[in-house]
């Protein structure tokens, strides 16, 4: 599939830079095809492994629905946003990666994409209390993946000059 090329390529951020934004990002926004064929897009914690992106959810949903309807999805990570109100302008830096995304149901792999989620957001807890509340919620939680096709960045042209400087 060929996706768009950026407009304004001078302010395209490099893929290691995308990768970087997507290995300490925290959350993002996710981008499906609601109902209606309205966008659905909502705020998600997610962990990035250097190859796909993993999602918790509840068994049942919106998003669910909408993952069931197509696998086509995009997910949004803002890195910065530092507001120049004497300029009228932002200093943002984000990314956009397009994919398709996916319910695990094989259990191993579930697991595993757990395990990924907890070692981000609790990365101090002991492996003991980690595979406890792992056992503990896993059966009410579903895991997604996205595979990325496209992963794409783009900063404020101020950052771009300041960083070439």
């Amino acid at each position: 599939m060929e996706f768009r090329k950026m407009r304004r390529n001078r302010q395209e951020l490099s893929k290691e830079m995308c990768e970087d934004i997507l290995f300490k990002g925290t959350s993002g926004v996710l981008a499906l095809l609601g109902d209606n064929d309205y966008p659905y897009a909502l705020p998600i914690s997610y962990v990035y492994d250097g190859d796909k992106l993993y999602f918790h959810s509840s068994l049942h949903g919106h998003k669910i629905d909408a993952i069931k309807r197509s696998e086509k999805a995009s997910f949004c990570v803002v890195d910065k946003d530092e507001i120049r109100p004497l300029e009228y302008t932002t200093y943002f830096r984000s990314i956009i990666a397009f994919g398709k995304i996916r319910i695990i149901e094989n259990d191993d792999l579930k697991r595993e994409a757990i395990q990924k989620l907890a070692i981000k957001y609790a990365p101090n807890d002991s492996e003991i209390n980690r595979n406890k509340e792992i056992e503990k919620d896993s059966k009410q939680l579903c895991m997604l993946e996205m595979c990325i096709e496209h992963l794409t960045g783009k900063e404020a042209i101020e950052l771009v000059r300041g960083r070439n400087m």
